[in-house]
């Protein structure tokens, strides 16, 4: 390994999962799986991916853990919430994404992970109803709640280190407010003076994981890292945090698919999207309050990779105002596919001289056999982060969220191309593992 200035993955790291449902059962039992050799972590950038490093005579193409210090699978230790008072076991047999003679191998270690009582507000997923919840907290003593929960988990696990996770529902759409959530000093007086339509429990979560030197990942589509106060918070805590919502099926396709569009130069006139889902988060997303979170952020992949402005021939055509081309996402709760989850796209673009061509794409996906592996990635890397002294927004983990963290107030444009991203990603590992950082993004 080259010089590298990040602090070893000594000891123990506790990952701590807000939720105890599919996507989080899935990650659990196929790690628990993996480090018994009972199966592959496949999907799993940290786990199976090479990166170049070095030029000419000294080019070698590195795992990504011969390159940087990662945690090991053996040295991960689970903990979460959840509003169902369900063992992790209990909850992967409910799920029903894994068959059970696989959730069976591990049975053992899965029945001890027990949930905690979660900050909840039913106000923010009307469609759930769990009583493992704690009861008359006001929002910050819900902060403070959490705060003693990952000191306790980390007392009784013996954890070095610690990473928070969201695999919980969507919550419902929270707008940005200046007053409220631009400064760290006015977020902490709203949730002391418990406004609850300003402050959503999952930003109870990520204060919470930051004040306790826990890096925080945000896999659902929430406003809860992106505002300019919990940057401030990451700032100040010298903590990594990330983009949000876990890019797994339709958006996968859209970052990776749009760019073929740009590249070949061809126009755009439409792009309508939807998707089939029956688990619990679609049954979440039915709630059309909480579709909005989603929808807006689902909405932004397209807009900065295929930028009318820079190609007004090509892509500023197709809605009514003749500025853009038309844009539709939908998501539609479908019980009997249950995780199994369906993406439509259908694609109009124009070539030579203008004559329209289509192009359909159905993904036939399974939702949380995408996500786990992003979630130990995610973990894997925050925690690495973290130990190489990065702090604040780290853009190099775009490439696994559907919405990259970006200063709006600065008007900074996120980057959504996932073949940009993937450069970001293999930069940020060269440079930690004390290689150059060697890849033109554009």
């Amino acid at each position: 390994m080259n010089q590298t200035n990040v602090r070893p993955a000594s000891g123990r790291l506790g990952i701590l999962v807000v939720g105890c449902g599919a996507v989080s059962t899935t990650f659990m039992t196929g790690v628990l799986l993996a480090r018994k050799g009972l199966g592959k972590p496949v999907g799993s950038f940290t786990q199976y991916d090479k990166v170049r490093v070095g030029r000419g005579a000294d080019k070698q193409y590195l795992h990504v853990g011969e390159i940087v210090p990662l945690a090991s699978l053996d040295d991960i230790t689970f903990g979460c919430w959840d509003v169902y008072p369900q063992n992790a076991y209990q909850a992967a047999m409910y799920a029903e994404v894994l068959k059970d003679r696989d959730i069976n191998q591990v049975r053992d270690e899965l029945e001890q992970i027990v949930p905690m009582a979660a900050a909840f507000d039913k106000n923010y997923a009307k469609r759930l109803d769990g009583d493992n919840v704690k009861t008359g907290l006001s929002r910050w003593e819900m902060v403070e709640a959490l705060r003693e929960d990952i000191r306790h988990f980390k007392a009784e696990k013996q954890v070095e280190r610690v990473v928070v996770l969201w695999a919980a529902s969507t919550e419902i759409y929270v707008p940005v407010s200046e007053q409220v959530h631009y400064r760290l000093a006015d977020l902490e007086a709203a949730m002391k003076a418990d406004d609850r339509e300003h402050i959503a429990p999952s930003m109870c979560y990520a204060y919470a994981a930051l004040s306790e030197g826990a890096p925080f990942i945000m896999g659902a589509p929430n406003t809860t890292v992106d505002i300019p106060a919990m940057w401030q918070l990451a700032e100040k805590t010298r903590m990594p945090i990330a983009g949000k919502d876990f890019k797994t099926g339709q958006t996968l396709v859209k970052s990776g698919f749009a760019p073929i569009i740009g590249v070949r130069s061809l126009g755009l006139n439409g792009w309508f999207s939807t998707n089939i889902l029956g688990n619990r988060d679609g049954l979440v997303l039915d709630e059309p309050a909480n579709f909005r979170t989603k929808e807006v952020s689902k909405l932004s992949t397209l807009e900065t990779i295929l930028k009318p402005e820079w190609q007004p021939d090509l892509y500023g055509h197709g809605n009514d105002e003749d500025t853009q081309y038309y844009h539709k996402v939908r998501i539609n709760y479908y019980p009997p596919r249950n995780d199994n989850k369906e993406g439509w796209d259908n694609i109009d673009i124009f070539g030579w001289l203008g004559y329209p061509m289509q192009i359909k794409i159905n993904f036939l996906c399974r939702d949380s056999i995408l996500a786990a592996p992003l979630c130990l990635d995610l973990c894997l890397l925050s925690d690495l982060a973290a130990r190489a002294g990065r702090y604040g927004t780290q853009r190099f983990l775009s490439f696994f969220l559907k919405s990259p963290q970006h200063d709006y107030t600065q008007g900074e444009e996120p980057v959504n191309n996932l073949y940009q991203q993937y450069t970001m990603l293999k930069n940020a590992i060269r440079e930690m593992g004390g290689y150059e950082a060697d890849e033109e993004i554009d």
